[in-house]
């Protein structure tokens, strides 16, 4: 079990408990997260071996803002290791322009991540399937017992409904312990040799160091008061980029400007972006070709001296000779998607204390509710025949 709520619970004058404790939680609801997991295997697998052995099924990734981008950081690592065609098509995307995007004789597993499962995209998403494609199986891994999309799935032909823990369905606004923890599961049940238990536990317990050793630092950081903040990353850390930026925006209300990209792709304009106020973060990856290019980035960044602070995330020491660099220990061989579960904690942990720094309540961080935890106000349209 997860550890009760505590006597005095950090961050409640300030409005953040919640995030707070979901953000210290997760390398604990990790460990949950493959429990439960390991009760549904023989289900799973009954499920998903057959379809996972044809060679023309198609995979969607899908699910709608942070659980979107769950999807594209898994994408790389999926193509690599089932060798089917693995595509990351946001929900969004996929109720907009189904026809523009599924494939009516072509065998598809939609694979559906959503925290509360209540957003509208995500039961459309479901249900264009059906109507557009004439052989689709459905994964859904959510947090929420109670979420239309769960009632949807479970039980329903031609489909798994797998529920995480109660701890992973965040009660703050901005997904955390719910996004890695569906990312988590996602690796688990589709390429569970990509994280066997060994690495899976390296993996909690660097998360836990981490969290307890970074705190100083990190209040250190946010009182430079950057205004702009920039994170890139390649391959599977392109989505925990992109994932970081959104959480620094959604805690800050949009106070903070936030944009993510790959480091090669940074320099094609997007680096204009740069200012004397801007902190830029690259997560290096473990990829001896990727971290060249991450490695030039960084250097170059440095020379041109113009953002207020470059930092480089990693997990092995080599070649940050002379870069402000931090170094996560523990996870020198990871894989770059087990070292972006280290790497979003981080990002997490920053954009909360640069949330109350700027006097916003972390768990309900929109002044004007403008966005909401589940997103309101979309409505469905028909899709014409």
């Amino acid at each position: 079990m997860i550890n009760p709520t505590p006597t005095v619970i950090p961050y409640e004058r300030e409005g953040g408990q919640w995030t707070f404790r979901e953000i210290r939680q997760q390398p604990e609801v990790w460990r949950h997260t493959r429990d439960t997991l390991s009760a549904a295997a023989a289900e799973a697998q009954a499920f998903l071996a057959p379809l996972l052995a044809r060679p023309d099924l198609r995979i969607i990734l899908t699910g709608a803002g942070s659980s979107a981008y769950i999807g594209q950081v898994l994408q790389p690592e999926l193509l690599t290791r089932l060798g089917r065609r693995v595509e990351a098509i946001a929900t969004t995307d996929l109720v907009s322009a189904p026809r523009q995007y599924f494939q009516r004789n072509v065998p598809t597993l939609l694979v559906s991540f959503a925290r509360s499962g209540g957003s509208p995209e995500s039961l459309a998403a479901v249900d264009l399937a059906e109507q557009c494609v004439a052989t689709c199986h459905h994964l859904a891994i959510t947090c929420n017992a109670e979420g239309a999309l769960y009632r949807r799935c479970a039980g329903r032909a031609r489909t798994l409904a797998i529920l995480l823990p109660e701890a992973t369905h965040d009660r703050a606004f901005a997904m955390t312990s719910s996004f890695t923890s569906m990312l988590y599961a996602g690796l688990l049940l589709l390429a569970p040799d990509a994280l066997p238990v060994a690495a899976a536990e390296a993996v909690s317990a660097a998360g836990e160091r981490l969290l307890d050793e970074c705190e100083a630092p990190l209040r250190a950081l946010v009182q430079r008061g950057f205004g702009r903040t920039v994170y890139l990353g390649s391959g599977a850390l392109a989505g925990i980029a992109h994932e970081a930026a959104l959480k620094l925006l959604e805690l800050t209300d949009g106070a903070v400007a936030a944009l993510s990209n790959t480091p090669l792709g940074f320099r094609h304009g997007p680096k204009t972006f740069l200012t004397p106020d801007t902190l830029v973060v690259v997560f290096v990856s473990g990829d001896r070709l990727a971290r060249r290019y991450d490695l030039d980035l960084l250097r170059e960044l440095k020379s041109d001296g113009i953002a207020g602070r470059v930092l480089a995330l990693s997990t092995a020491p080599d070649g940050l000779d002379g870069l402000d660099a931090l170094v996560v220990p523990g996870l020198a061989a990871a894989s770059d998607l087990q070292r972006g579960f280290l790497y979003l904690l981080w990002a997490q942990l920053y954009a909360f204390h640069r949330s109350l720094s700027l006097g916003r309540s972390p768990d309900t961080p929109s002044v004007t509710g403008a966005v909401h935890r589940v997103v309101q106000g979309v409505t469905i349209h028909p899709l014409e025949s």
